[in-house]
């Protein structure tokens, strides 16, 4: 049986650091942002609180700012060689955030067979944001759940990889897992833990798994 390979972003293929506060840095806003991202951490907002700050914040956003944060940002390395083996292999891959579509489906130039970010209006906004389209961790297994199904695959054949408190309802109800320079969220829950820059090494840690 193929399996499904499922992707955090932000703290997983993004090293330390989100996209939001990537965007936001090409506006000047890195530290209003970086604010956000500490209190949805903390559980002091919600995603859809979160999502109608950034928006107010993104007020002068243009698509030429996204590019220069998509093409500037800390990427862990040979994300593309992953997914290109992980296709030949007969695998899918996915990638699954809380992060704005809009930067989000970018990967799927990258070899992503399917994408899933928190909706936003396109870039420049002319239209509001709807905070029920915001993601949250729950709906990752949502998510997960309509891509076994449109792939063809089960819950068990999937592999997760996350980084932080989002991604916990997805590690606890898939079979293996990989915690990507994780914090103390994941502690005991992932079945595999990888430190680095290389997302290669991480996919080694479970590519030998039937």
């Amino acid at each position: 049986m193929a399996r499904l390979h499922l992707f955090d972003l932000d703290g997983t293929l993004l090293h330390g650091t989100t996209a939001p506060v990537e965007i936001s840095r090409q506006l000047g806003l890195e530290a209003e942002t970086v604010a956000l991202d500490r209190a949805i951490g903390a559980g002091l907002i919600g995603p859809p609180e979160y999502a109608a700050q950034v928006y107010d914040l993104w007020a002068g956003l243009t698509e030429a700012h996204v590019t220069a944060a998509f093409e500037a940002a800390p990427w862990l390395t040979r994300i593309r060689e992953v997914w290109a083996e992980i296709r030949s292999a007969g695998e899918y891959c996915a990638v699954v955030s809380l992060s704005p579509s809009f930067f989000v489906e970018r990967l799927r130039e990258w070899g992503a067979h399917a994408t899933h970010g928190s909706r936003f209006p396109a870039v420049p906004f002319t239209e509001p944001v709807d905070p029920a389209g915001a993601l949250s961790a729950a709906a990752k297994v949502t998510i997960a759940d309509r891509l076994c199904a449109e792939f063809g695959v089960a819950r068990a054949d999937c592999v997760a990889y996350g980084d932080s408190s989002s991604d916990k309802e997805l590690f606890a109800v898939v079979p293996v897992s990989v915690a990507v320079n994780a914090d103390g969220h994941l502690a005991g829950l992932a079945t595999h833990s990888y430190t680095g820059r290389d997302l290669w090494d991480a996919y080694e840690l479970v590519a030998g798994i039937s």
